[in-house]
């Protein structure tokens, strides 16, 4: 077994050690499902005399992309306490000792957020679907599933659900502190990014750099933005979304490699 097997087969001996794991793959299910109905009902029922604010495909891809819009903090979260349960319980010292390779260490979580992240895109997409479908095809148009560009949709949704745990993995490794990882995570997703995306779309010329937000980024992957549909906000082509989402990845991961990971073992 080579260095990286093994400490791939750690990290995963670690994180499976306990009931976190799959307690937060059914709270994303449970969550994107209960959205995922409400999104439904709410995008294709109005009062009457008035139409409904999406209808046909348009209402199957904006609810199917509440999948990256809202579910992406599961992933972030727990790629993030790859790194700070460590810190917080101080077996990190343990792993490096272990496995002397900080790089080895690094790059085995994050082969393993990657890995776990597409296990929650299944995940949110059967809670979603389970939820979502039913209501699109009693009360709209029908559920599209399939649509060349629902399955498109919900495949790149996956996707980027594994994306989003690697970045988190990175967070997690610059902000090795748990409680104050996971608020930031909060906070940024649920308030910071939203409104930034909405403030900045709706001023001329500053438009263009809302696309560059992480989540923005992930909605171009995955074609469809439930804040696009709040605001004129342009996205980013499918490809520069994807390359977007790495560069935070890959700079999240430098910067923890050169700082968390580059401490003496104590």
């Amino acid at each position: 077994m080579s260095r990286f097997t093994a400490a791939l087969a750690a990290e995963w001996r670690k994180l499976t050690s306990t009931a976190l794991w799959w307690v937060l793959a059914l709270g994303m299910a449970a969550y994107l499902a209960f959205v995922g109905a409400a999104m439904a009902f709410s995008m294709t029922v109005a009062p009457e005399g008035q139409a409904p604010p999406l209808g046909g495909l348009d209402a199957a891809l904006t609810v199917y992309g509440v999948l990256n819009a809202v579910g992406y903090v599961f992933p972030l979260v727990v790629g993030t306490l790859l790194v700070t349960t460590e810190v917080r319980h101080k077996t990190l010292t343990q792993t490096l000792l272990a496995e002397p390779r900080r790089g080895v260490v690094l790059g085995a979580k994050l082969v393993l957020a990657a890995g776990i992240g597409l296990l929650y895109g299944v995940a949110g997409v059967v809670g979603l679907v389970a939820a979502g479908a039913p209501v699109l095809s009693a009360v709209g148009d029908g559920a599209f599933l399939g649509d060349p560009q629902v399955v498109r949709a919900l495949l790149l949704g996956v996707l980027v659900t594994g994306l989003w745990a690697v970045l988190g993995t990175g967070f997690g490794a610059v902000v090795p502190h748990q409680v104050a990882a996971v608020v930031a995570i909060l906070a940024f997703t649920q308030f910071v990014e939203p409104i930034a995306r909405l403030a900045l779309g709706a001023v001329d010329g500053l438009s263009v750099v809302s696309a560059y937000l992480p989540g923005a980024a992930a909605d171009a992957v995955v074609g469809a933005s439930l804040v696009s549909q709040m605001g004129d906000v342009d996205l980013l082509p499918a490809w520069a979304g994807a390359l977007v989402l790495l560069g935070y990845a890959a700079a999240l991961t430098l910067a923890g490699r050169l700082t968390t990971f580059a401490r003496d073992v104590v």
